[in-house]
């Protein structure tokens, strides 16, 4: 049955949200609905929604950090059933296409941003944002898009590793592959840099430098292994030259967690010659990345990846169970929790740089 729900609506661009009742329609063939818990707010909601000038993606309901309950699967589904928690992913994991199967990539060919919506609000097809929809009490996803986890865990906290957490932990371990010993620089303290500040703790550096031009930001990166700290607008030079020169030459990982293109060229040219790499992992469909063909004659290496390298499907819940296991700090990612009611505070809080992680409580597990 067709199940009315309130949602968070975006009906165009740099557009408050509204809080509306929709329509959610039952799940096809190999996808699933689920009773949406809790979600986070995050960077890429906010890009779409105020940034991205060109989307053309309204209206819509955003969201894509999330975890819930299956409410109900549709036809040929046989790995969920209603009442397991879940957590939907961004990037999809068939496991059966040539990017699945290759060990390099975490890439898939079931793209489901393109998914035909299950969501309606006053006579409207909505958009379902990267195919997912979070802000919403009910959506349906594709089952490639889906994880199920530990059926202990609080969906309240887990639903951060949806997006954030995993995509700078996983850039860290699994496409830096940052070395112990090594010195880092994280640019950039949002949740995916500081989640990128604790993959390079994790994988053994002893030495993080951050970046960003937020001061306020610099606590809580020490709480994640943070070292050093810098704010460029207390340099008249550009940044990566204050790297270098504090650095005896370059450091030996850099991440770029911020989505700007002037600022992955200053994390690319902040590594050391002969074997620094760097890694983009901020989002942006702004401008185009440039630098000087000798930096990569040199030997520097500049790669980027999506969701941490993670194969998303099977990796999800792996990571859930080493939050469980106190392995992985996701609570420290939190700095405020708010209803859906108040959802535009939560876009404000992060316009302003005053939250790291916004958790929406969205429907009561029952």
């Amino acid at each position: 049955m067709v199940i009315k729900c309130r949602a968070a609506v975006a009906w165009g661009h740099k557009q408050p949200l509204v809080v509306e009742e929709i329509e959610v329609f039952p799940p096809r063939d190999h996808e699933i609905r689920i009773k949406v818990v809790a979600t986070g707010m995050c960077h890429s909601d906010l890009y779409f929604l105020v940034d991205c000038e060109g989307w053309s993606g309204f209206p819509a309901v955003l969201g894509h950090e999330g975890a819930g309950i299956v409410e109900s699967v549709g036809p040929h589904v046989t790995k969920f059933r209603p009442g397991d928690k879940v957590i939907p992913v961004p990037i999809t994991q068939c496991g059966e296409c040539r990017f699945c199967l290759n060990p390099e990539s975490n890439l898939c060919h079931e793209e489901v941003s393109h998914i035909t919506s299950r969501l309606k609000c006053k006579g409207q097809t909505l958009v379902q944002f990267a195919g997912i929809s979070t802000f919403s009490e009910y959506t349906v996803v594709s089952e490639v898009a889906l994880a199920k986890i530990n059926d202990s865990a609080p969906l309240e906290t887990v639903c951060l590793l949806g997006c954030g957490i995993p995509t700078g932990y996983g850039a860290a371990i699994n496409i830096a592959k940052v070395k112990p010993g090594s010195t880092c620089a994280v640019f950039g303290l949002g949740a995916v840099g500081l989640a990128a500040v604790m993959g390079c703790k994790a994988a053994g550096a002893t030495r993080i430098i951050v970046i960003d031009t937020n001061k306020d930001k610099f606590e809580k990166a020490k709480v994640f292994g943070a070292t050093d700290f810098v704010n460029p607008k207390d340099h008249a030079r550009p940044i990566q030259e204050v790297l270098v020169e504090m650095t005896n030459g370059g450091v030996d990982f850099s991440l770029e967690c911020v989505g700007n293109v002037d600022v992955m060229r200053s994390a690319f040219e902040s590594c050391v010659k002969g074997w620094g790499v760097s890694v983009v992992v901020g989002y942006t469909e702004s401008g185009e990345v440039s630098t000087l063909p000798m930096q990569l004659l040199a030997g520097r290496t500049w790669k980027g990846c999506f969701f941490g390298g993670y194969k998303s499907v099977e990796s999800v819940p792996k990571l859930v169970d080493e939050y469980m296991a106190k392995k992985l700090k996701v609570d420290e990612f939190v700095s405020h929790r708010l209803p859906l009611d108040r959802i535009n505070e939560a876009v404000d809080l992060l316009v302003q740089g005053k939250s790291i992680r916004t958790v929406l409580e969205i429907s009561q597990v029952q």
